[in-house]
């Protein structure tokens, strides 16, 4: 199973190797979530100055932060929801601060490639509707990113 995932690394502090393995990630939980082949995914790795203008911009909040999730399913107000027209599935952008996911391996005490790795399933996570707003539901998304990471080998 493949998802179509544009990597796009606005740092250019990332390795080919680095982006690679976040691709197969992302395929990895779409596979074990079972998840439509071919539904798109854009995943852009970016300063804290430019999270922190998207965070800005769209939450309301002036500060950056380690990762955005923009799902593409949810309609907005006025949109109407096309049926019966074969198109891939958009799930939306993912984008994840590098100096944030540097900082908070170093936090945490795991490797960068481990905390690349959770926020790249975070926000993934989050374009499928899983949310973290309440206690259930996240022990739920919580719960399922420590699954996913720890079948893909991605231990802390």
């Amino acid at each position: 199973m493949t998802l179509l995932i544009d990597c796009t690394d606005e740092t250019n502090e990332l390795s080919e190797q680095q982006m690679l393995e976040i691709e197969r990630l992302i395929n990895f939980a779409a596979n074990r979530l079972e998840i439509e082949e071919h539904s798109e995914v854009s995943v852009t790795f970016v300063s804290n100055e430019r999270i922190q203008e998207i965070n800005r911009e769209y939450r309301d909040k002036d500060m950056p932060t380690d990762v955005i999730s923009f799902a593409m399913e949810e309609l907005g107000e006025g949109e109407v929801e096309l049926t019966g027209v074969e198109m891939p599935r958009v799930l939306g952008d993912i984008i994840i601060s590098i100096p944030r996911t540097k900082e908070q391996a170093e936090e945490y005490g795991h490797s960068f490639e481990r905390e690349l790795g959770f926020l790249a399933v975070h926000g993934f996570l989050h374009l499928l509707g899983y949310d973290h707003m309440t206690e259930d539901e996240e022990k739920e998304m919580f719960t399922l990113q420590r699954e996913i990471l720890d079948e893909y080998g991605l231990t802390r």
